[in-house]
């Protein structure tokens, strides 16, 4: 059998997906030594005629990031689908959404007129926005086009299999790579790099936490001291590791964060954020409905906080996703 042939696409992301396949350091040589890359344009000169030109299912996995938001994306995806065998989400934006999925509480109307009118720092007395076609005096130019709605990958092309994180850790995303090319494929559509286990599972603080979790009121980082031998969770501190995907060795409550959740929830969990409040309905004992009202009043932004990398795969999709709808916008 000859080498592989394996492709990298960025779509909406930060880049630090990008950076992750980097974070490999000496190891990715030995991706170069069974695979050979035929499409990775943030790292190499390709362009979109040279997967064109590919015949279908000539590359054997594509590697996508990225959630789904610009024109390009989608139809990006699209040919690199038809030109692979296997389509992995790589990092949380493909797998979930992302935090570009949180744009789903606005529309693209909401968001330029935000960008470009509205940002103190931002200066434009004739109120431009982006234009998917302009005029020049040589032709007419097309620019990509802004969605309203982002979307996870596997809700624009079928995917076989999921890489979590933001970003993947590299002993994932080597994990992962093993078991690809390994050619012991597990069934479609599973989790790749992590196991089907809480992060509290493989956290060094799990010791400190008691069988019953009880809270009476809830602190941020900042207004509270922590103890770094102690759970996050029983000094008042919101951490999602009981309901988020092990696997990342619990590196933000190593350096005294909490679980934000951004390897996803476990398998047959359908919303992370409804999980994730259910927990922490849970775990706080109130009889009084003003008390609890007071407590959950701390938590500023709950939709940024439960559903920061899912919102496009939430049961809520997104804010007003039924107007959208109606009105025939993407």
């Amino acid at each position: 059998m000859g080498k592989f042939k394996i492709a990298f696409y960025w779509c909406a992301s930060c880049g630090g997906c990008e950076e992750a396949v980097v974070d490999l350091a000496e190891d990715i040589l030995k991706v170069f030594d069974i695979a050979d890359i035929v499409f990775w344009p943030v790292a190499m000169d390709f362009k979109k005629e040279d997967v064109e030109n590919l015949s279908d299912k000539s590359i054997d996995v594509a590697f996508i990031n990225g959630a789904i938001r610009l024109s390009e994306h989608e139809e990006m995806v699209k040919l690199l689908r038809s030109k692979s065998k296997l389509v992995v989400a790589f990092g949380s934006c493909a797998h979930l959404g992302g935090i570009p999925g949180l744009g789903n509480l606005w529309n693209k109307k909401f968001i330029f007129k935000r960008v470009y009118n509205e940002v103190p720092t931002v200066y434009n007395p004739e109120g431009t926005t982006p234009e998917s076609k302009i005029k020049v005096k040589e032709d007419e130019l097309e620019l990509p086009e802004f969605w309203n709605t982002v979307r996870a990958l596997d809700q624009v092309i079928e995917v076989d299999y999921y890489i979590p994180g933001c970003a993947p850790p590299p002993d994932v995303v080597k994990k992962a790579f093993e078991t690809i090319f390994s050619g012991k494929l597990p069934p479609k559509g599973s989790v790749l790099g992590a196991e089907n286990k809480a992060l509290c599972d493989e956290c060094p603080l799990n010791d400190t936490k008691p069988e019953k979790i009880s809270l009476k009121d809830f602190k941020r980082v900042h207004q509270v001291k922590l103890d770094p031998e102690k759970c996050l969770l029983t000094q008042g501190v919101l951490c999602l590791g009981p309901v988020t995907r092990g696997g990342c060795g619990a590196l933000c409550i190593k350096c005294g964060m909490p679980c934000t959740g951004c390897f996803g929830p476990l398998d047959k969990v359908r919303d992370f954020g409804a999980r994730a409040m259910s927990f922490l309905a849970s775990i706080f004992e109130y009889e009084n409905e003003d008390d609890i009202k007071r407590v959950f009043e701390k938590i500023v932004d709950p939709v940024g906080w439960f559903y920061r990398y899912s919102l496009p795969k939430s049961l809520l999709e997104r804010r007003n996703m039924k107007n959208i709808r109606e009105e025939g916008e993407r």
